[in-house]
């Protein structure tokens, strides 16, 4: 009998032993399974001192906390909506707030660490990224960023690639069907995206012609993107004043006034877009005339050479640093949408002048930047057909 019940106790040791131990799972650097985990949002109107008394801090321990935390990081910079965890653990049998952490942005994050009562620490970390190459290709149904979103991209894509083809691709002008191919580093968070670190190429097929962007160093000694015969894809003008809109009215001799109701002509583009949207100016130049005039609400005009010349009107308000005789750089906002003047909804209403006469702006052929130096050029050549090879790998 006494054998029987040795056997018994052995086996049962033997069972425990082979139990599975749980996995340790870590947040923020702490381990986490071992505490009551809760997440919140950061509440509209609360302040620290608040949550943290509500958390279970007494007032006189959670008022020191808000004055320490100034030292490192401003607590009038707690967004309503951001991320709050808080971690409680069983002390004396009694259930209290061990950690308290907010989460800065989508990389940071700041922890107060309050197991110990007599040294509460307070600290600023950051969430390791990954950097991981992706491919991929998008077809326009209607816009480039709903291609983006389609495909389960950041938006913020769409405007690294608005930027990068700023001069050679009209984005107001996509053809159902256009489509794109890149390769991309993407900065990840436990595998979920949180941004774009950089596009490595690319190519933008629009009616029908590619458009490439291939990286490369410029004769000035800064990197650049290149099409496929080394000429720079940037160019003397953007092909737009603003980003992500629609054209709500074209370059025309005859066109009904939305407000006058007569038929007039109408040398410029219009631009549908929220009040407050930036305008950039397409190039660099001077400013020569900077306030109201009258239909065309607050206005700019800017020289870009001996030849053309540039209006944006009906704006809102203007950028700080834009007066008359200031000089401007290209993409520099000088101002934002608006519908000052005589407008029946807010809108950029965008002209160039060529030589003093009015002259269709989606219409305007731009001369390219400096192409790839000749010596380098094999070498350009090169690179060139390991990319092309590359995207046309990408389906």
């Amino acid at each position: 009998m006494m054998h029987s019940c040795e056997w018994f106790s052995t086996n049962k040791t033997e069972e425990q032993k082979s139990e599975p131990q749980e996995e340790p799972q870590y947040m923020y650097g702490i381990q986490v399974n071992i505490f009551d985990v809760i997440e919140d949002k950061l509440m509209r109107n609360k302040h620290l001192t608040q949550m943290l008394i509500e958390a279970g801090i007494s007032k006189t321990k959670a008022f020191e906390l808000t004055q320490s935390c100034d030292t490192v990081f401003d607590v009038r910079k707690f967004r309503a909506g951001n991320p709050i965890t808080m971690l409680y653990g069983n002390k004396d049998s009694i259930q209290s707030l061990q950690y308290f952490i907010y989460e800065i942005s989508t990389t940071d994050y700041l922890v107060f660490d309050l197991r110990d009562s007599t040294n509460m620490r307070i600290y600023k970390e950051s969430k390791p990224v990954e950097i991981v190459e992706r491919r991929v290709k998008g077809v326009i149904e209607s816009s480039l960023w709903n291609a983006m979103i389609d495909k389960g991209l950041t938006p913020s894509l769409a405007m690294e690639m608005s930027d990068i083809y700023a001069w050679t691709v009209d984005f107001f002008g996509l053809q159902k069907g256009d489509y794109f191919k890149l390769v991309f580093l993407e900065e990840q968070i436990d595998k979920k995206s949180v941004g774009v670190k950089e596009i490595k190429f690319a190519v933008f097929n629009h009616e029908g012609k590619d458009y490439y962007a291939i990286p490369f160093e410029g004769k000035d000694g800064k990197m650049g993107y290149f099409d496929e015969n080394g000429n720079g894809i940037k160019k003397a003008f953007l092909k737009a004043p603003l980003k992500f809109s629609r054209i709500s009215s074209y370059f025309s001799h005859a066109r009904k006034h939305p407000v006058l109701r007569i038929v007039r002509p109408h040398h410029g583009v219009d631009y549908a877009a929220p009040i407050g949207t930036p305008v950039m100016s397409i190039g660099n130049g001077t400013v020569i005339k900077k306030g109201y005039a009258g239909g065309a609400g607050h206005m700019v005009k800017i020289k870009h050479n001996t030849t053309f010349t540039s209006s944006y009107m009906h704006l809102s308000k203007y950028a700080g640093g834009i007066r008359e005789g200031a000089r401007v750089s290209q993409g520099q906002v000088i101002g934002y949408v608006g519908s000052t003047g005589l407008s029946s909804g807010p809108h950029l209403d965008f002209r160039i002048y060529q030589n003093g006469k009015a002259v269709n702006p989606l219409k305007i052929v731009s001369p390219p930047s400096e192409p790839v130096s000749k010596n380098r050029m094999p070498e350009y050549m090169k690179l060139r057909d390991s990319v092309v090879l590359i995207l046309n790998s990408i389906k």
